[in-house]
């Protein structure tokens, strides 16, 4: 049962570097500050229900994800300005904790080329 274990949040490199952007960014542009700000809502509704995101089908999860992150299942978030946020759930290192593993922050245009859709 998941609401009895610790929920813990890591970021994969290429997420960490966008949020470490955005962070930057927020202080002088609208659209940055609004995309952190949902950000962070959508980190801490994870925290709260690691199923929050919207699963995706197995044979929908690119397998650049698979091979790279071992991963077998992959949520996905919507944020403002049709950016998405894309993370998994593993257990941790204990039966008791859960990691949401967050993969990606992207934008429209990127999530659409990484699941084959629209060229």
């Amino acid at each position: 049962m998941i609401k009895d274990k610790k929920i813990t949040l890591v970021f994969s490199r290429e997420a960490r570097e966008v949020y470490e952007y955005l962070n930057k960014e927020a202080m002088i542009s609208k659209n940055e500050k609004t995309l952190l700000k949902a950000i962070k809502q959508k980190i801490e509704f994870i925290k709260t229900n690691p199923h929050y995101g919207n699963p995706l089908s197995k044979k929908l999860i690119p397998k650049e994800y698979v091979e790279k992150y071992v991963i077998t299942n992959l949520f996905r978030v919507e944020l403002p300005n049709y950016w998405r946020m894309l993370y998994t759930l593993t257990e941790g290192e204990t039966k008791i904790e859960v990691v949401a593993f967050i993969l990606d922050i992207i934008n429209h245009s990127t999530y659409n080329k990484k699941f084959g859709y629209k060229k």
